[in-house]
Parts: C-alpha cells; sequence; structure tokens
C-alpha cells in the first residue's frame, strides 16, 4: 500500500522536474543565441547587410495607412476559435476513451454504413468550432481582397526575405528593429502573417476534412490519392505551428510597446492610451471563461440542439 502511495507521489514530481529541466534548456539556448547574435552584428559584413536590408519593403503608395476596426473584430474571433480548436482537437488525440458521444438528427454528411455516424463530444465541438473558424477566415480573406488591405501580408518583392532576415538577427540580438505595425510590417511578420494566413489554415482546413467522417469513405482512388496516414502526419505539425505562432506573437505585443500594439488591434488608433488595453482584457476574459466552460456540462445542451448526445 505505501509503495503504491510513494510510485503515485512521485510521479507529479517527476513531471515538474522535466519541466523545469526543459525551461532551463530552453533559456539556455535562448542565451547562446542572444550572445552568438551580438556578436554576428560586431562583423563588417553583417553591418552592411543590416545597413542595406533595415528589415522592412516599402509598400505601394496606394496601400492604405493605419488598422481598420474590422480587422480588430476578425482579430479577436480567429483567436478565440483557434485557442479552443487547440484546446479542443488535443482532447480529440488524447482521449482513448471518450464517454460523451454525439449523434446529428437527420442525416447530414457524416454516415457510417448508411446511418448517422456517432462520434465523441470532444470531435463535435472540435468540428463546429472549425466550421466557424472557416467562415470567419474566408470573411478575412474577401475584406483583405476588397480592402486592399492584402498588401500588409502578402510579399511583393523577394527582397521581402533578406530583411526577413535582417529582422530576425536584429530580434535574436535584443536590438530590435524601429518599426511602426500602423503603416507597415516589417518583413518577418508579413512572412509569418502570410503563412499563417494563406499555408497554415489551409492546410489545417484540408487535412481536418480529411480526417473527419465528411469525407467520402468509398472514394477509393480519392483516397487512395490523399490517404488519411498524409493527413494525420501533417495536421498535428500545423497545430504546433499555431501555438508557437501565437506564443511569439503575443511576447512581441507585449514587449514591443503593448499598448500602442493593443490600440492597432483593438482600438484602430495608433495613439498610446490604455483604450486597446481594456478592449483587450475584455477579450481575453471572454477566452478564459470559453476555456474552463468548454466542458461536457455546458456543452451537451448545445450539443443537443442538432443531434442526440448519450454516454
Amino acid at each position: 500500500m505505501s509503495t503504491n502511495t510513494n510510485n503515485t507521489a512521485t510521479k507529479p514530481r517527476k513531471k515538474w522536474a522535466k519541466l523545469a529541466v526543459a525551461i532551463l534548456v530552453a533559456v539556455g539556448c535562448l542565451g547562446v543565441v542572444v550572445l552568438f547574435a551580438q556578436w554576428m552584428r560586431t562583423l563588417p559584413a553583417v553591418q552592411d547587410f543590416l545597413t542595406t536590408y533595415p528589415g522592412h519593403v516599402e509598400l505601394p503608395a496606394t496601400a492604405s495607412v493605419g488598422l481598420p476596426a474590422w480587422l480588430g473584430w476578425q482579430h479577436f474571433l480567429n483567436a478565440f476559435f483557434i485557442l479552443l480548436i487547440i484546446r479542443s482537437g488535443w482532447f480529440v488525440r488524447t482521449t482513448a476513451r471518450p464517454k460523451e458521444h454525439w449523434t446529428r438528427n437527420n442525416s447530414g454528411l457524416i454516415r457510417t454504413q448508411g446511418k448517422p455516424a456517432k462520434i465523441s463530444l470532444n470531435l463535435w465541438f472540435h468540428l463546429t468550432l472549425d466550421v466557424l473558424w472557416v467562415l470567419n477566415g474566408m470573411i478575412f480573406v474577401i475584406l483583405l481582397g476588397v480592402t486592399g488591405h492584402w498588401v500588409r501580408i502578402v510579399p511583393t518583392s523577394w527582397e521581402v526575405f533578406p530583411n526577413a532576415l535582417s529582422t530576425a538577427l536584429q530580434y535574436a540580438s535584443m536590438n530590435w528593429p524601429t518599426e511602426n505595425g500602423w503603416v507597415n510590417y516589417n518583413s518577418l511578420q508579413v512572412l509569418a502573417y502570410f503563412t499563417t494566413v494563406f499555408i497554415a489554415s489551409p492546410l489545417a482546413l484540408i487535412t481536418g476534412l480529411r480526417m473527419s467522417g465528411a469525407w467520402p469513405k468509398n472514394a477509393a482512388n480519392l483516397n487512395k490519392a490523399y490517404p488519411i496516414e498524409l493527413a494525420r502526419a501533417v495536421h498535428f505539425p500545423v497545430m504546433l505551428y499555431f501555438v508557437f505562432f501565437i506564443v511569439v506573437h503575443v511576447a512581441l505585443v507585449l514587449t514591443t510597446g503593448i499598448l500602442r500594439n493593443l490600440n492597432h488591434m483593438y482600438a484602430s488608433n495608433d495613439g498610446a492610451g490604455w483604450t486597446g488595453f481594456w478592449i483587450f482584457a475584455a477579450s481575453l476574459a471572454v477566452m478564459v471563461a470559453a476555456w474552463f466552460l468548454a466542458r461536457p456540462l455546458f456543452l451537451r445542451p448545445l450539443a443537443s440542439l442538432t443531434g442526440k448526445v448519450s454516454k
């Protein structure tokens, strides 16, 4: 009895010890990167490179200045959906025996041998969020095209790559570039936003669709050309990319002028007041509440509106 108790108490300690070691290793690696980048900046060739490529590419004269209000709403909704998608997707991946399931009321697309398929409540929540996220993304892309705001996040010159390298070196050396996101993003931001919107998001969509019950099971040729194993091999790394992007994005927002950055994203102004901060705080409270409310007790009534929830 005492042996089992000791083993149970030891497991959490080992987990915390591994976490502590991982944090120490990460901090050590970060320190090495900073020192190496600072040394590189002392080299004449690197200094010339930074002068030639300061970190951004000039936008076309027709590009608009500022960030519109619709972009702030899109930013919040995208953050809200992607946060819950990551949470629900992780539960789908790690829950071996789901306790609750959902079955659609009518035929729909998800069927097994002619009958509506039974899926876990976690998967139902994940797929529902996916649909909302995709709809939000479609509206975002349409607005980018209609308003001409696309020039802010789509590379229009090959010079974006050396300028992105310059920006990365400046960040790594802790001597950060002078920038003004209200007028123009730096090249590293442009590549990150372009990758997120036009590469990672479509990959998440097409791989998630392949793994869903809506995919035609009897299309032999299609399934052979696009095997589910390929979708699984891509879908999880894409999720990790989103996690990495969010962590870095939030860290830079908080450390490169938090009030001004939050005003850009949430208050649609270039000031240094507190309006954007309080809007951000309110949106963060909504996301935290949704995180804790996304559990069977609250999901069951929602899922019951479109299907039957069973244990």
